[in-house]
């Protein structure tokens, strides 16, 4: 059983760096993704706050 896994392991490298590098990005993409959102809210309350010291 460990043989053939080590053999699919050996013939199919290409393919588990292909899937490593792709899981990587994916992370990278979500916490982007992530920071953009929390960063939008923030700019939405600091706008707000602005607006209503703009009317005092």
């Amino acid at each position: 059983m460990e043989n053939g896994f080590f053999q699919f392991l050996e013939n199919n490298s290409i393919y588990i760096v292909m899937f490593i590098v792709l899981v990587v990005w994916l992370g990278i993409f979500i916490f982007l993704w992530n920071t953009d959102k929390r960063l939008k809210v923030i700019e939405n309350e600091l706008a707000s706050l602005s607006n209503k010291g703009k009317e005092q």
